[in-house]
């Protein structure tokens, strides 16, 4: 069975990003060239967030999930996310990364994959998640940008085609 993947939204974001070059080319490599080996998710918070954006965008990131399975944003998820709010782990105006992270640890997915360091892919925020997760009974994924899934090959490519 393949590792699974939930793809937030700055993922997306990042391919088509032309202020990040390095961002945007590494994402651009593992999405065509290693995404395959994952069972990638999104869900509907994911598309939502891409349908407030203005074109020619908005259109352009909505074709890239097309084929993409998407997981549910049940109740449980919802309560979840409150309990990360309550905890102080999140402020409630980034309501929307605490569902995210409620939707990756609610259907088990092994990694959420973002660029967001400020709220996701922040060691202090993964630990505290990981503390609350595991006293609830919830399952941990594991945060990180997609540099962390890429390998070798795809990782030296993306470097050496960006502008420093």
């Amino acid at each position: 069975m393949k590792p699974s993947t939930y793809l937030e939204t700055s993922v997306i974001g990042a391919y088509l990003d032309n202020g990040e070059p390095f961002r945007r080319d590494l994402t651009i490599r593992w999405w065509e060239h290693e995404l395959s080996e994952y069972r990638a998710v999104i869900s509907p918070l994911v598309v939502r967030e891409l349908e407030r954006l203005s074109e020619p965008h908005r259109s352009a990131y909505l074709k890239l999930v097309t084929g993409l399975e998407q997981v549910e944003l049940t109740e449980e998820v919802a309560i979840l996310a409150e309990g990360y709010v309550s905890r102080g782990i999140f402020h409630r105006k980034f309501i929307a990364d605490a569902l995210h992270v409620a939707v990756a640890s609610f259907h088990k997915i092994d990694y959420l994959v973002t660029w967001n360091f400020g709220h996701l892919a922040n060691v202090r925020r993964q630990a505290r998640i990981r503390l609350f997760n595991t006293a609830a009974g919830f399952f941990v994924p594991m945060i990180v940008t997609p540099e962390f899934l890429v390998s070798e090959g795809t990782e030296t490519e993306a470097r050496n085609s960006s502008e420093f």
